[in-house]
């Protein structure tokens, strides 16, 4: 797989060349801040088959892609592997690194917690609770706790994790444009 750092990417992208750079964040994560150049394709409905079919003569070969941090970026230049497209370049850092470095960005009027941060503020509060009412209430709420670890091991040995999944389909995380006003990916 190959990557690209923020300074890198920025280079290209000033040099006046197309290239085809996506977010695969959620449309909320996106209206607060991105790349302005890039076009939103959450990881979850990405149809990699859509985007290189509907690819502009011109554009560069490499398919860029970059998310809060790399690591949904990553699953996505798998899912473009899994399609039978190889060229993928991973931006390392993703949206953060780019913030970090203080390279231009459009953002929107209200910004959403990143994925990541809200999924580990939801298990934090979801084992204090475990641990609360297993003292005050009936010590088998432990299991809570107990069920939550358990969820995050089989989360980081497989790389699946269904809270995420089932978080990033909030509300709060499903508001913001997709590119082209259509559902993501299709335009």
């Amino acid at each position: 797989m190959k990557t690209v750092s923020v300074q890198e990417l920025q280079k290209i992208l000033a040099s006046g060349d197309p290239i085809e750079l996506i977010d695969v964040r959620t449309p909320a994560e996106y209206a607060g801040v991105h790349v302005p150049e890039a076009r939103l394709c959450q990881l979850d409905g990405l149809d990699c088959g859509a985007i290189i079919a509907s690819r502009k003569g011109g554009v560069h070969s490499a398919v860029y892609i970059l998310c809060h941090s790399g690591v949904r970026a990553k699953k996505a230049a798998d899912k473009f592997a899994d399609a039978g497209f190889t060229d993928t370049v991973v931006v390392e850092g993703g949206t953060q690194a780019w913030v970090d470095a203080g390279l231009p960005v459009e953002r929107g009027a209200k910004a959403v917690l990143p994925l990541d941060r809200q999924l580990q503020l939801t298990v934090g509060a979801l084992v204090i609770t475990g641990v609360l009412l297993s003292h005050y209430v009936n010590p088998n709420w432990i299991w809570l706790s107990g069920f939550v670890g358990a969820g995050l091991m089989m989360a980081g040995a497989t790389g699946f994790c269904p809270m995420r999944n089932l978080i990033a389909l909030m509300p709060w995380n499903q508001k913001g444009k997709c590119c082209g006003g259509g559902s993501c990916c299709s335009c």
